[in-house]
């Protein structure tokens, strides 16, 4: 069953939801810088992980490049990567756990689900934003919302 969310509601969550939504943001850049680290150490069968083509993987295939310093480092990347991604993915659950639904984490755009009058729509916000002040119906999106004061 949707939890629905009125303004107050929603309002009173967003210290909790700009802190994850920063530390998203932050995390976000940091896996693409260690992303693109991994790629200058010419190491882009780690950053993408095996290639299959819908059978089995060759074992020459999935065997780690000979023991150097660049494949070393990109290993140590990869786990450190890994780790980011974990975290990213603990923020996210914690943001559906509220009931949120997240749009865009570049942006930080989230919609909170609401009933006006027994019709479902979408109350938006966006990080660096002070307050709720949008909305749009359940059926479109951003380039559709309007003031809050417009909603009936």
């Amino acid at each position: 069953m949707t939890e629905f969310y009125n303004l107050h509601e929603a309002n009173a969550r967003l210290p909790e939801l700009r802190e994850t939504m920063l530390r998203l943001i932050e995390l976000r850049g940091d896996v693409v810088k260690l992303r693109d680290r991994i790629l200058e150490l010419d190491a882009p069968a780690l950053a993408n992980g095996p290639i299959t083509l819908g059978g089995p993987v060759p074992a020459a295939r999935t065997a780690l490049p000979p023991a150097d310093a660049s494949s070393e480092e990109a290993q140590r990347l990869m786990l450190r990567m890994k780790g980011l991604i974990d975290q990213m993915e603990a923020a996210v659950a914690q943001i559906d756990g509220w009931n949120i639904q997240l749009r865009e984490i570049g942006t930080g755009l989230v919609d909170f689900p609401a009933l006006v009058s027994g019709r479902p729509v979408w109350l938006c916000w966006r990080l660096g934003e002070d307050k709720i002040e949008w909305w749009h119906e359940f059926t479109e999106g951003f380039d559709t919302r309007k003031r809050i004061e417009d909603l009936v």
